[in-house]
């Protein structure tokens, strides 16, 4: 199929339905506190309002990449964005914190059936300079709905109310559905089976990992946590379809890739979720003021992407992570004392600046067998980055009440990302 008008709606259904999903991941980071008051609970429950939708999200990416492979990507893409409706309206009616929490995790399970089915499905429909172009807009729909979740919650709850953030999917989620009948149906050639115990130790593993972070610590969950996720290292080791190709960790390289990317994505979440509660809680601004103070972080990410891809990236490589992740550390530690809209713009110009040169670079030690099992374990830790981010620093700046402490988090946080590249760097390439 060309990209034609014809290609064209077929191509919108599936990026519509992905930015959908992936806005409402950072979604509730603004209207966190206004549902808090609302519905009441503890304080936690800010965090969980976000943690909730991308702890299923993460862990469970790879599992909805096999379901579309052996029940159809189609069938398994419509299955998901379905459901994404019900829970959508589920939170958009939530009595209580409880209820909303528990919808939001509906809908992350969702949306890990949906995001994995997008790309397979745009190669199917696709080829030679269509599918270049097709897969040259899913970037930056991918980018810009990462960051500009905050902003539409703002925009929604100021207008409106906190409802109205969820409210709006179900429309998109019926389009879809509706526009869906276009898209051909495809799946793996090979026959593929589900692992099943790896879900559940991967599952178990994480959220042991993330829920002592939020609220009181417990250090013996989170060893617990640790254990099982070598369990589930060794179980893959052992399956002859595991979720995961354990030959990607024959090389540092691409470990190392994990990590950073693991780090980089807890800082951008982390450090959104500061500032937001900073602006609300300490500073009394209203929900659309607050969102708006993001707008110099996701401005600057969405002008350095660009910048990077077109003009850097060509001409330096690789090095321009590292001047992206410079210039992110300058306006974190700017933060801490300097005026924040400057700080801010800093640092969104580092992180377009890290994003662009790092995924071809992380890719770029991995074998074409292993692309596949790369690329749903990025976007899967991806994820828990953001968990991670959300659970750390919310929990560090609602006990202590001190963006700076936050901040000198985030600082720290990325000069390990900054470590974990350069074992990226310094990694030989595999044959």
């Amino acid at each position: 199929m060309q990209l034609t008008k014809t290609g064209s709606v077929p191509l919108a259904t599936l990026l519509a339905a992905e930015a959908m999903n992936l806005l409402d991941s950072t979604i509730t980071q603004v209207a966190g506190p206004a549902i808090h008051a609302d519905l009441g609970g503890a304080p936690s429950a800010i965090q969980w309002f976000g943690a909730a939708y991308t702890l299923p999200f993460a862990v469970l990416l790879i599992t909805g990449g096999r379901l579309g492979d052996l029940l159809g990507r189609r069938r398994v893409f419509l299955t998901g964005v379905a459901l994404f409706a019900l829970a959508s309206l589920c939170c958009t009616l939530a009595p209580s914190t409880g209820a909303l929490i528990g919808a939001r995790a509906v809908q992350g399970m969702a949306a890990a059936l949906v995001i994995p089915q997008t790309i397979g499905l745009i190669k199917v429909m696709f080829t030679g300079p269509a599918l270049a172009a097709a897969l040259g807009w899913n970037g930056p729909v991918v980018g810009l709905s990462a960051v500009s979740g905050p902003l539409l919650g703002a925009l929604l709850t100021d207008l409106a109310s906190w409802r109205a953030a969820f409210l709006v999917n179900v429309p998109i989620s019926m389009a879809v559905l509706t526009a869906g009948r276009l898209l051909p149906e495809d799946r793996a050639e090979r026959p593929v089976r589900l692992d099943m115990q790896g879900t559940v130790l991967a599952s178990l593993g994480v959220g042991l990992l993330v829920y002592p972070l939020i609220g009181q610590w417990d250090w013996g969950l989170f060893g617990a946590g640790a254990v099982v996720l070598v369990l589930f290292g060794f179980h893959q080791r052992k399956r002859r379809h595991p979720l995961i190709e354990p030959s990607l960790f024959g090389h540092r390289g691409f470990p190392a890739a994990l990590a950073a990317s693991t780090l980089f994505f807890a800082v951008m979440n982390g450090v959104m979720l500061v500032v937001v509660l900073h602006q609300q809680l300490d500073e009394g601004l209203g929900v659309l003021a607050s969102g708006s103070t993001l707008l110099p972080w996701s401005g600057g990410l969405a002008i350095s992407s660009w910048v990077a891809g077109k003009v850097l990236v060509p001409r330096f490589g690789s090095r321009v992570a590292f001047a992206g992740l410079t210039l992110l550390l300058a306006g974190i530690l700017l933060a801490i004392a300097g005026p924040l809209p400057l700080a801010l713009g800093i640092g969104g110009l580092g992180l377009g600046l890290f994003t662009v040169p790092f995924f071809t670079a992380a890719l770029s030690v991995v074998r074409p067998h292993e692309t596949g099992s790369a690329a749903g374990l990025l976007n899967a830790v991806q994820q828990v980055g953001a968990t991670l981010g959300i659970a750390m620093f919310g929990t560090v700046f609602l006990h202590g009440r001190s963006s700076a402490q936050a901040f000198s988090l985030a600082a720290v946080l990325v000069v390990a990302t900054m470590a974990a590249t350069a074992l990226m760097r310094l990694s030989p390439r595999r044959p």
